[in-house]
């Protein structure tokens, strides 16, 4: 415990830089579990900023620029905040597809248990309703596909469970018990 509070004191004592400096270097360094579909969609992302968004915001500088005065040039500093974003972007996809550990749902043999990757169908024990997940990598998380991350507080319940079990999960109403139907590697 005291070497923890030491740690933090010192880097507190820091610059701010090199926390950042810190986490980045450190933290970044763990694999990134990704579906196959979702690492394509990151790297037609990353094209997409490579190709044709970094193009057009050099672009828009050039003819920012050539409007003279830079200090009082609203287009100029529009124009250089978006290029920052699309910079750090770039460079947040790269990293990102560098330490990613691509995972084909397909290919996955689990004997039936939920796994990263897996298609689960449920039915919500309270109201009979049913509803069917993916359990993909944060990057991929979208509710509104029906993608749950794989630390989502339901995904953690259903993880290592099978069909005809019922997994309970802590949600902000209570506990809500799902019962597993299928689950599918596809």
């Amino acid at each position: 415990m005291i070497a923890a509070c030491l740690f933090i004191y010192l880097f507190k004592q820091s610059s701010l830089h090199s926390w950042g400096y810190f986490w980045r270097t450190h933290l970044i360094m763990k694999k990134i579990p990704l579906t196959v579909h979702g690492a394509e969609r990151l790297k037609a992302e990353l094209q997409q900023l490579k190709s044709v968004a970094r193009p057009e915001v050099i672009a828009a500088i050039a003819e920012a620029r050539s409007h003279g005065d830079l200090s009082e040039n609203a287009e100029y500093e529009a124009a250089k905040d978006r290029q920052g974003f699309i910079e750090g972007r770039i460079a947040e996809l790269e990293n990102k597809l560098s330490h990613a550990q691509i995972i084909d749902p397909k290919e996955i043999h689990a004997d039936g248990k939920i796994v990263f990757g897996a298609t689960v169908n449920l039915m919500d024990l309270d109201s009979d309703e049913e509803s069917c997940y993916q359990i993909v990598g944060d990057d991929e998380a979208d509710i509104k596909l029906f993608k749950i991350s794989v630390n989502s507080p339901i995904a953690r319940a259903l993880i290592g469970k099978e069909e005809g079990d019922v997994a309970e999960v802590q949600a902000p109403s209570g506990i809500r018990e799902y019962e597993i139907l299928t689950v599918q590697y596809i």
